[in-house]
């Protein structure tokens, strides 16, 4: 057994200075590999990214109930226990009239000329979080019944927005899906050719191994951890150029939030994100590999 495992770590090795015989032609194929895992790792965190911003679905189906003038505060903290006592809800949130106009001053710049005002024009708000296994018609039953208190004045629920942000989501979630799926079998190609440009120049080595007995497990051996590197390096690569899309993103971001005073900041990849890229890589650069051995290597017969 240690006589196999040696083995494995000496083509591995002879593997790699293979490599380094032709830099340049490998630099270009790890590219190329980095390249594409790049494009859905973007893509993902860009949905990442957007669905923190958006504070995640609950946040879409959050309804307010905006409530008389007349109703006072405490009146309103009872009416929020009250409604959050109910099955079809999950939470309610009261926001006092003073709270919402130094938050919209805050947030709207407009601060100055609020402060001229006499009185505050803004109500007492109870924003209502309904269940998240509600679907829309009954969400829709939730707003007519909310409507129908005699504290509530308007009651804002968009459901429509709801289903556009839904099938947004969706549709963007499928297409990397998509896109994944049709740049690994790209890379598949890629990989693939260039290990089938790499057996065409090795082939008298090839039949003359061949013709002293060495099984096809023995002779693919070198190929596959050929695909190893390559998909090791493209894995690494494309973290690299992440790494440095997100560091060239971060400041114009944290510059755009701090203009609506928010402490937002771009979100990166994680431990296990990052984990699946380099194993995204390595899994197609062994996949290509055994594809294109297992298809050539059948065209070489020792003469």
């Amino acid at each position: 057994m240690g006589s196999y495992f040696t083995r494995h770590l000496q083509v591995c090795v002879a593997s790699l200075g293979k490599i380094r015989e032709a830099p340049l032609a490998a630099l270009l194929t790890i590219l190329v590999i980095a390249i594409t895992l790049a494009l859905p790792t973007g893509l993902h965190i860009m949905i990442k990214n957007a669905l923190k911003v958006t504070g995640g679905w609950t946040d879409a189906i959050d309804f307010s109930l905006y409530l008389e003038d007349g109703v006072s505060e405490a009146d309103a903290r009872e009416l929020a226990v009250l409604l959050e006592s109910r099955a079809d809800i999950a939470s309610v949130t009261v926001v006092p009239a003073d709270q919402a106009l130094a938050d919209f001053a805050a947030l709207s710049g407009f601060g100055d000329a609020l402060d001229e005002l006499d009185d505050n024009p803004l109500p007492h708000t109870l924003v209502v979080r309904p269940l998240a296994t509600l679907d829309g018609a009954a969400s829709d039953i939730l707003k007519q019944e909310m409507a129908g208190l005699p504290e509530t004045d308007v009651v804002e629920l968009d459901t429509e927005w709801v289903g556009r942000f839904q099938s947004m989501l969706k549709l963007v979630r499928r297409a990397l899906w998509l896109t994944a799926a049709l740049l690994a079998l790209a890379l598949l190609v890629v990989i693939g050719n260039t290990i089938r440009l790499d057996i065409q120049n090795r082939r008298d080595e090839i039949e003359i191994m061949q013709l002293i007995g060495a099984s096809d497990g023995f002779i693919r051996r070198p190929f596959l951890y050929t695909g190893f590197w390559y998909g090791l390096g493209g894995g690494l690569v494309a973290l690299a150029l992440v790494g440095a899309g997100l560091l060239t993103l971060a400041g114009p971001v944290t510059e755009l939030a701090g203009q609506y005073q928010s402490n937002w900041s771009l979100q990166g990849l994680d431990a296990r994100e990052m984990g699946a890229v380099v194993a995204t890589g390595l899994i197609l650069g062994l996949g290509g590999s055994w594809f294109a051995t297992a298809r050539h290597m059948r065209r070489i017969m020792p003469k």
